[in-house]
């Protein structure tokens, strides 16, 4: 039986660098030049950065060429990024991002990841999960086929306990690693080795209601909104750059149980939607910002 054809791999080309004239007509003449379709282009210029910012997806000319394309683009785009002063990545599509997912007592967003992978609609490969609470905390979540590591931690055994999860990051060789709920603040020194690839969720109140029950706070104060962040981790606690928000509408009429209901949904989502652009290679630092170019 003959194997099925691998697809055409569809390039994704990220670009961040000094905004100057020239920059868009050297990158797609070089583009025309070495043989690539241009199948998407987004570009942004941030006039008080006075950065320039891009992101094309294209497949090679040549259907047949298969990975000696992206070998050939890489040595040849150096003279380009040099000449532009550019930060530059390239990446396949079909090469899925190796992520990693540390989760604590509350599972939704854990399981909504999960659920997400197993469709087709985050294309990752999860190669561990990893939690401060036992395995049986998790009884109802289908870990079949996946890692799970119980790394529990105390205030005295902190630094140890990190050593062992940047030890698993580097055997896995993850790409991201995604706090789902993670309810345990990253070291200075851990945040530094993933920084850029390490995203959390937390819900918006920070930093009015800080501490235990945050919903319950906001019920008590009458809010009419309610949200939650995606970012990346930061050594300033959950104040790194955002990757997604999203907020809803509440009413005198909802119960502390309503906004906790009505968060994990919001939690779920934007969280989703960070780690689905992370891995498309839409989001690209912008000092303490992130430029998102959506889809």
């Amino acid at each position: 039986m003959i194997p099925p054809a691998r697809p055409q791999p569809r390039y994704v080309l990220t670009i961040a660098s000094p905004d100057q004239p020239g920059i868009v007509a050297a990158v797609t003449t070089f583009l025309f030049e070495a043989g690539g379709n241009i199948l998407e282009a987004q570009q942004f210029d941030d006039l008080e950065s006075n950065r320039f910012f891009m992101r094309v997806v294209f497949v090679s000319g040549d259907p047949e060429e298969g990975d000696s394309f992206a070998e050939r683009f890489r040595a040849a785009f150096k003279d380009v990024a040099e000449r532009f002063g550019m930060e530059w990545s390239l990446r396949d599509r079909l090469e899925k991002r190796r992520v990693m997912i540390l989760v604590s007592r509350f599972d939704h967003c854990l399981v909504d990841l999960l659920y997400r992978w197993r469709n087709g609609e985050l294309p990752m490969e999860i190669t561990a999960i990893v939690a401060n609470h036992p395995r049986d905390t998790y009884a109802g979540v289908d870990f079949s086929g996946i890692r799970f590591h119980h790394l529990p931690v105390t205030r005295q055994t902190k630094m140890e306990q990190e050593a062992e999860l940047w030890d698993l990051v580097r055997e896995t060789k993850t790409d991201l690693v995604v706090l789902a709920r993670y309810m345990q603040v990253l070291s200075d020194g851990l945040t530094a080795k993933l920084n850029g690839k390490c995203i959390n969720i937390h819900h918006s109140f920070l930093p009015g209601f800080k501490g235990a029950k945050p919903y319950h706070q906001a019920h008590t104060r009458g809010v009419k909104l309610i949200g939650a962040t995606a970012h990346y981790v930061t050594s300033d606690l959950d104040e790194g750059p955002i990757i997604d928000q999203d907020v809803e509408r509440i009413s005198h009429a909802d119960t502390p149980e309503d906004l906790v209901r009505k968060g994990r949904d919001i939690e779920r989502r934007v969280l989703a939607r960070a780690v689905r652009f992370h891995l498309d290679g839409r989001v690209i630092l912008n000092g303490g910002k992130t430029v998102v170019f959506t889809e």
